[in-house]
């Protein structure tokens, strides 16, 4: 049986950044030596706050300034932290589960996209990189909005190219922003914590996986079923 007969769910968006690839930890860890380099720490419960969106929440640039007490040239440091990030990244793959459950989704005829607060060179790039553009049916970047994530714009804007209703989306989502994001646009949303991440606690997610390699498409529609209900709007958020 098709798995569009049991379930209201008629669509997936995907994060990009830690959740279909994990950068978060190679970018995590170019910013921590950058801040070695200058004789300071850069704990994750600080830097997980940009995670998922800007620096608008924690700026590590503006905070390591601070800790030096001077300005610094960030045309030289944004250079070697940017070089430092590839050379991590280097030969990086999809995340465990993400090429599985995007071929499940194919074969079910049921619609991807992307929605990330990166540029979209950065992310039609690895998607092109890693051959699995053609998965998605569009793709929405920081580029595409007024408001990144937490805000729901990116969502929002992603369901619509798939002309569906936020109730019949589910995100996969990596970030407290993200969530955030899919709940402020009133979509149920699982959590797949990378490294960065995996100490948050991601209230009213449908559910956190360690690793989509865990499960299948189908459990994942089940969770977000008629008996489970859409994930609440936000009561934070008008």
């Amino acid at each position: 049986m098709n798995l569009l007969e049991k379930t209201r769910i008629r669509g997936l968006i995907f994060d990009f950044d830690g959740l279909i690839v994990d950068t978060e930890t190679p970018i995590y860890t170019a910013w921590s030596e950058c801040y070695q380099a200058h004789g300071q720490s850069l704990t994750l419960e600080h830097y997980v706050g940009c995670v998922g969106s800007d620096h608008s929440a924690h700026d590590p640039a503006g905070e390591l300034e601070r800790l030096c007490g001077r300005p610094l040239d960030w045309d030289v440091l944004g250079s070697r932290r940017a070089e430092r990030t590839r050379e991590i990244l280097d030969g990086a793959d999809t995340r465990p589960g993400v090429r599985g459950i995007l071929e499940e989704a194919a074969a079910h005829e049921m619609p991807c996209a992307v929605a990330s607060s990166s540029s979209r060179a950065w992310v039609t790039g690895w998607l092109e990189k890693l051959e699995i553009r053609h998965r998605f049916r569009s793709t929405h970047t920081r580029e595409d909005v007024d408001r990144i994530k937490p805000e729901p714009d990116l969502f929002e804007r992603a369901a619509g190219a798939l002309g569906l209703e936020p109730a019949e989306v589910l995100v996969l989502e990596d970030s407290l922003h993200g969530l955030r994001a899919a709940r402020a646009a009133g979509m149920p949303c699982v959590i797949i914590p990378n490294p960065v991440t995996r100490d948050l606690a991601f209230e009213g997610a449908l559910r956190v996986l360690e690793s989509l390699a865990s499960v299948s498409l189908g459990v994942l529609l089940e969770d977000a079923g008629p008996e489970k209900g859409a994930a609440a709007r936000d009561p934070d958020r008008t």
